[in-house]
């Protein structure tokens, strides 16, 4: 009856398919479904607070200029990654985050606890000419950030796109936005973004 039933599967290409499609939708489930109610994963981790007005406009920046390109947010649980970049990704570091920003691919280092490991000059001369600071670097320089001045025209917009995500902004928070980015340019932005990233977690690198 066993190998009845089998070589009845094998001569139903369909039969087959749908069988196939039915296990895997299974194991994914199995897999994905608990991740919803775990707390580590739909929780933020403690300590952390929602990006400033600033880094808001930084991140957008980030995007804009294709920085999640080449450059990943997500340090994996190997021996290697740790040891280079420091503690390993959780979860709950990227509650907030809407794209998520994890990237695919390494053409750069791993950015996910790049902030503070350098001072803002060195990031501003590293944006201005990669190669003034990082010799062999094949990154492109993005020294027009510097000239652009920040109108925060949409900042506070922004910040309220992301409370209806979830993300704890208050209506003070919200109506200061604008008079925080004055005056500051989309260089001073992204360096305010990449110096936040990964500084909730702390570990030796």
């Amino acid at each position: 009856m066993m190998s009845t039933s089998h070589e009845i599967v094998e001569k139903n290409v369909g039969l087959m398919i749908v069988l196939i499609i039915v296990a895997i939708s299974f194991g994914g489930l199995v897999e994905i479904v608990p991740l919803f109610f775990q707390k580590e994963t739909t929780q933020p981790v403690a300590g952390m607070k929602p990006l400033t007005a600033l880094q808001m406009e930084g991140r957008d920046i980030y995007i804009r200029e294709g920085c999640h390109v080449c450059h990943s947010q997500m340090i994996r649980p190997l021996r290697a990654e740790t040891e280079r970049y420091g503690h390993y990704s959780v979860a709950g570091e990227s509650v907030w985050d809407h794209p998520f920003l994890w990237g695919s691919k390494r053409t750069g280092p791993d950015l996910a606890r790049v902030g503070g490991r350098y001072s803002d000059d060195w990031q501003r001369a590293h944006l201005m000419n990669p190669r003034d600071v990082v010799p062999e670097s094949n990154m492109p320089g993005f020294p027009w950030l510097a000239e652009r001045e920040l109108t925060g025209e949409h900042t506070s917009k922004k910040l309220e796109v992301f409370r209806n995500f979830g993300v704890p902004y208050t209506e003070e928070e919200i109506r200061k936005a604008p008079y925080e980015v004055q005056g500051k340019t989309e260089m001073d932005a992204l360096i305010a973004y990449l110096q936040q990233l990964g500084t909730v977690i702390k570990s030796k690198r």
